[in-house]
């Protein structure tokens, strides 16, 4: 019999690619709790965010580690899927050292098409100038993170099936 862990994922991406979107219907089907990692921020970074100011990784480190805790938290009553940008493959790891069968969802489109995503939305405090920072710090997921990145052009609803699909047959396999 394979061992089988909660519901551990993380929605992860640049501004405008729909990781809380995707993250609450993904959350919904697997019958967990969404978390958004935008409400765990400390109030000093939303407020260089609103500023228009790229967190670095010493403003990123503390929220990391608490985004993995709260994902660890939440494995005794199931799991969760939780939305965080996650952008290099360091943040991942931070991720990891609390949840290492933590599985990752990258939605992925190109910037014009994101930038066009952004420009027509109102986010509390992230503005689109940071959106140029966020590509080019972006390490996609590498071949042995467990994961899967997915195309934005794809709507939520095929992106929720995309995953579902790749994510059970990781679970029957033994993995996340």
């Amino acid at each position: 019999m394979t061992k089988q862990h909660a519901v551990s994922i993380v929605v992860m991406g640049t501004q405008g690619v729909g990781k809380s979107t995707v993250g609450r219907r993904l959350a919904e089907a697997l019958g967990v709790a969404f978390v958004d990692g935008d409400d765990l921020h400390p109030e000093r970074n939303i407020a260089l965010m609103a500023a228009g100011t790229p967190l670095t990784d010493a403003d990123r480190e503390p929220w990391l580690h608490l985004v993995g805790g709260v994902l660890a938290e939440r494995e005794s009553s199931g799991g969760a899927v939780i939305a965080c940008s996650a952008l290099r493959r360091r943040y991942r790891d931070l991720i990891r050292a609390h949840v290492p069968h933590a599985y990752f969802v990258e939605p992925w489109g190109p910037i014009e098409l994101v930038a066009e995503r952004v420009g027509a939305r109102d986010h509390e405090y992230m503005p689109a100038t940071l959106l140029q920072s966020q590509y080019d710090t972006l390490e996609p997921l590498a071949a042995d993170e467990d994961g899967i990145r997915v195309s934005v052009v794809s709507t939520p609803e095929e992106i929720v099936d995309i995953v579902l699909a790749d994510y059970s047959g990781i679970r029957a396999e033994g993995g996340a």
